[in-house]
C-alpha cells in the first residue's frame, strides 16, 4: 500500500508538470509529437491531430515530446517558435508544479488550520520569559527575517542559530515588540530552546487560507533553496541526498504513523508530502544544470542575450553528457537509500 501511495504522488506530479508543457506548447501553436502518461512500452495511443495521447506500462509520470533538440523545417517545430514562446514551455513545468503544491496547500490550510507563529505558552525563568515574550505574543522576525510561519521559527533554530542573542519581534495586541532572547542547550531534545510552546494549526478565513497556501509554497521553495546551498558550501554532504527509493521509505513511515488516527489524518499527511515533493521537484528543475528544464532554460536566455541559438548540436551534447551525470548520480543515491534501509 506505501508503494502504491509513493507511486502515485510522483505520478500524479509528474504527469502535472508535463501537463504544464504540453498546454503552453499547445498555446503557442507548437508541435507536440506525444503526450504520455507512465513509462516504458505502450499500452493504448491515440494520435489526434499532431499529437500522439498515449498510457505507457508503467505508472511512472509521463513525458512530453516536442523534439527541443532537433532542427526541423516546419513551421510549427519548436526551434522555429520565437525564443520567449520556448521559455514559457520550458518554465511551465516548474510553474505547473507550484501551482499544484499551491492547490494542495489550499486543501491543507482549509482543513487543518495554518501554523501562524502565535506563542502559546512561556515556560517560566526560561530565555524567552527573561527576554520578556508573554503568551499570545505573535512572531514577526526573527534574526532580521520577517516570518509568517512557526515552522519558519523551528527551520531557523534548527539550521542556522550559530550562538549568542537573536533578535527577535512580537506582535502584542497590534504593537511590535523588539527584544534578544538567548536560547539555552537542552541536552534532552538535543537542540537550543528558548521556552516556549506553540498552541497548534489555528483555522483562518478563505482570505487567509489563501494567504497562508502562497506562505506554504513559498515556505517549502525557500527549504529547498537552503538546503542547495547547503550542497554546494558543503554543510550538507551527498550522503544527505536521498532519491525515489528513501522519499518511497519516508511517504511509507509517514503513512504508517498517520494511519494510527485516521483517514482523513492520513489524506492531510500525504497532501503535506505532495506539496513537499511538487514544490522540490518545481525548484530543482530550474537549477541551471543539463539536461534539466533549468539548464534549457539557460541556454534560451543565452540566445536571448546574443540574438542567436548556440548550435544545436553543442547544446544536444551538453544535455546528453548532463543526463548521464544525473543518471550515475541517481544510481548513486538510489545504492545509498537501499543501504540504509538494509543496515
Amino acid at each position: 500500500m506505501n508503494i502504491i501511495i509513493a507511486v502515485l504522488i510522483f505520478g500524479i506530479i509528474i504527469i502535472v508538470h508535463e501537463l504544464g508543457h504540453f498546454l503552453v506548447a499547445k498555446k503557442n501553436g507548437i508541435q507536440v509529437d506525444e503526450f504520455c502518461i507512465g513509462l516504458g512500452p505502450t499500452v493504448i495511443g491515440k494520435q489526434i491531430g499532431d499529437t500522439f495521447y498515449s498510457i505507457h506500462l508503467l505508472p511512472f509520470g509521463g513525458a512530453c515530446m516536442m523534439g527541443e533538440d532537433e532542427d526541423r523545417p516546419e513551421q510549427n517545430a519548436f526551434n522555429n517558435k520565437s525564443v520567449w514562446a520556448r521559455m514559457a514551455v520550458i518554465f511551465a513545468g516548474p510553474f505547473f508544479n507550484f501551482v499544484l503544491a499551491f492547490l494542495f496547500s489550499v486543501i491543507v490550510v482549509g482543513m487543518s488550520g495554518a501554523d501562524i507563529p502565535q506563542i502559546d505558552s512561556v515556560q517560566k525563568g526560561s530565555p524567552a520569559a527573561e527576554a520578556g515574550i508573554k503568551a499570545g505574543d505573535v512572531m514577526t522576525s526573527v534574526d532580521g527575517d520577517r516570518i509568517h510561519n512557526y515552522r519558519e521559527f523551528s527551520y531557523y533554530m534548527y539550521l542556522d542559530y550559530k550562538g549568542g542573542a537573536i533578535p527577535l519581534t512580537v506582535d502584542r495586541n497590534g504593537k511590535e515588540i523588539a527584544m534578544n532572547v538567548t536560547p539555552e542547550y537542552n541536552k534532552e531534545q538535543n537542540q537550543y530552546i528558548i521556552g516556549i510552546t506553540w498552541p497548534g494549526y489555528q483555522k483562518v478565513g478563505p482570505l487567509k487560507t489563501l494567504e497562508y497556501s502562497f506562505r506554504e509554497v513559498g515556505l517549502q521553495i525557500k527549504i529547498t533553496v537552503k538546503s542547495v546551498g547547503m550542497l554546494i558550501s558543503r554543510q550538507l554532504g551527498l550522503q544527505d541526498l536521498s532519491g525515489p527509493v528513501g522519499i518511497v521509505k519516508v511517504v511509507g513511515d509517514q503513512y504508517n504513523e498517520a494511519a494510527k488516527y485516521g483517514a482523513v489524518t492520513v489524506f492531510l499527511t500525504m497532501l503535506n508530502m505532495a506539496i513537499l515533493i511538487s514544490a522540490n521537484l518545481g525548484v530543482m528543475n530550474l537549477l541551471p544544470l543539463p539536461a534539466l528544464d533549468g539548464g534549457r532554460l539557460l541556454f534560451l536566455i543565452i540566445e536571448a542575450i546574443r540574438g542567436k541559438a548556440v548550435p544545436r548540436e553543442m547544446e544536444a551534447a551538453v544535455h546528453t553528457f548532463g543526463l548521464l551525470l544525473l543518471l550515475a548520480l541517481m544510481v548513486f543515491v538510489m545504492y545509498q537509500d537501499i543501504t540504509k534501509i538494509f543496515l
